[in-house]
């Protein structure tokens, strides 16, 4: 195949996130009789005892190996080798299942005190009647004022059938209620589907776990029954997961044989190809595929193998760009390591990999593997990796390099000026709009009279402008009512999580979501026979044409 070299300007979303693919369990140990080798443990051992003995701050043994360790992974230069405790296995361990003991609620940090934003169906926390808005404030005698949202994680999951004790404050109750919860198993969904118009169905998957393909099928199955005739998934924040996963997944759109990725390794036995093993199970239904900078890993796979086999169009913003793939190996004593063994390619050749050592404005900030933090510095500038120019099967160009590029590129709502003013001003007061919105929200929920497809009101605009007052906020009502967009968004937002859940959440939003009404606009042009890539042509160019005319209007 013919590749072009060619050099880019581009700019391209960060993320803060990092994914891993791939499973790979070692025991062994280093070979004795290499002279070599003997000579390196002696001297680390010689260097190893003196810091011990003589430096000036007493450091145990203990804690010496593992600065070891984190050094020489650290050196290697790469965020996603890393040494994993017990504590971190575990988190690892929860993101590719899905499945923990706890009590079955969302929470988040509101202000000083971690909140319950939702209350999972059936489970222990709806079973003792927590409710969205309560403010957890005590867990088992010691205050939670202040705690982190990961603080309050590690303390409220457990084994499965062990008590937490807890109170919570309640808007309008005077003193704090008691609840004894007992911890059950928790499957997080990963996969959501609702139909937007009778025609287009949305699919929301969210991580590459071990159930990710079955519950993908099981949401997409129900949404063809109700007929929809066109599909959109939205990867948009999916840090991605198994490698196995993925190649799933991408296996409902491709016909069999139909290849999905290769990894290249200089270990031979990692090295392969994977294809399609099943007849495509959504055939000829178009599928608009949504993406953003923190659609990392199995999320890309997925996005590159349909984007190279022309099933689907790519809508969104570039990529992440994780092309590695990552073995996760045992270690004594329950720890981990995990070590990136390999890099993998789409259908078509290309690596969307970016070398993190040579940033552009594709930036991490707080890299983390779900909740192991890895720092990495931001970078600023441009751009400056090449980028090689690839055919798809039917002869349209993509790239390789720095992440999955869409075919259409459209950008989330940005906050308008006003929304910004509104939000810099009223946090700086200590009323931050996105806390005084839950909590007027969580009172509303709690009164009981919502239904799901409520309506926002003047009155209810009313409230949530009196309770910004009411936290400290000064500015005038005319900037409030500029924001309107802004605000009515969290509100609605809201109240659907607090008041039924995700996917009335979901439903609500989605005629608020650029890249979501761009995806059902494709679709609805197009019907179930139509030629998707022109109709994403047509709009690129409606696009470019319409900020041209901007520019000269400027």
């Amino acid at each position: 195949m013919a590749r072009r070299r060619i050099g880019t300007g581009g700019t391209i979303l960060g993320v803060a996130l990092a994914a891993f693919m791939g499973w790979l369990v070692y025991t062994g140990g280093v070979q004795a009789g290499d002279s070599a080798a003997d000579d390196n443990r002696r001297l680390f051992e010689q260097v190893h005892r003196l810091v011990a003995e003589r430096y000036v701050e007493e450091i145990s043994s203990d804690e010496l190996y593992k600065m070891a360790v984190e050094g020489m992974l650290d050196r290697l230069g790469d965020p996603y080798t890393d040494f994993l405790d017990s504590d971190e296995w575990e988190q690892i361990r929860y993101s590719t299942t899905g499945n923990y003991g706890g009590l079955g609620v969302r929470i988040n940090k509101q202000g000083d005190w971690i909140t319950v934003v939702q209350v999972l169906p059936g489970s222990p926390g709806m079973d003792v009647g927590l409710l969205a808005g309560d403010r957890i404030v005590e867990v088992e005698g010691e205050t939670a004022r202040g705690w982190t949202s990961e603080q309050a994680v590690s303390v409220l999951r457990g084994p499965k059938g062990e008590p937490v004790n807890i109170k919570v404050g309640r808007p309008g109750v005077p003193v704090p209620l008691a609840f004894r919860v007992v911890r059950d198993q928790i499957q997080v969904r990963q996969a959501l589907g609702v139909m937007l118009d009778g025609r287009v169905g949305l699919t929301s998957l969210r991580a590459f776990g071990r159930p990710a393909r079955e519950e993908l099928v099981g949401a997409l199955d129900e949404l063809v029954d109700q007929g929809a005739q066109g599909l959109i998934l939205d990867l948009r924040g999916n840090p991605g997961g198994i490698l196995e996963e993925g190649i799933a997944v991408a296996d409902l759109f491709l016909p069999r044989g139909a290849r999905v990725v290769e990894t290249r390794s200089r270990i031979k036995a990692e090295a392969a190809t994977h294809d399609a093993p099943s007849s495509e199970r959504y055939r000829d239904v178009p599928v608009v595929v949504l993406v953003d900078g923190f659609s990392a890993s199995a999320s890309e796979i997925v996005a590159g193998a349909l984007q190279d086999h022309d099933r689907a169009a790519i809508v969104g913003t570039t990529t992440f760009g994780k092309g590695s793939v990552q073995g996760l190996f045992s270690l004594q004593g329950a720890n981990h390591v995990k070590v990136t063994t390999g890099r993998w390619y789409t259908p078509v050749g290309r690596s969307i990999s970016r070398d993190r050592r040579v940033e552009g404005p594709a930036v991490l900030d707080a890299v983390s593997v779900n909740g192991a933090p890895i720092t990495v510095t931001p970078a600023t500038g441009e751009d400056d990796e090449p980028v090689e120019e690839f055919s798809t099967m039917t002869g349209r160009t993509v790239y390789g390099g720095g992440g999955i590029r869409p075919d259409l590129v459209v950008y989330r709502d940005t906050l308008t000026a006003d929304e910004q003013v509104l939000r810099r001003e009223a946090t700086a007061a200590g009323a931050p709009p996105s806390q005084v919105v839950f909590r007027w929200a969580a009172e509303r929920v709690q009164a009981g009279d919502l239904e799901p497809d409520f309506t926002l009101t003047g009155q209810m605009r009313d409230e949530v402008w009196e309770d910004l007052v009411e936290a400290g906020y000064e500015g005038d009502r005319e900037l409030f009512d500029n924001s309107r967009n802004w605000i009515d968004y969290m509100m609605v937002s809201t109240l659907a999580i607090a008041g039924f859940g995700e996917l009335v959440q979901m439903e609500r939003l989605a005629a608020r979501d650029a890249q979501v009404r761009t995806a059902v606009s494709l679709l609805r042009s197009v019907g179930p026979a139509g030629d998707l890539f022109a109709a994403v042509s047509i709009e690129a160019k409606r696009r470019e044409s319409t900020e041209e005319s901007t520019e000269e209007g400027n």
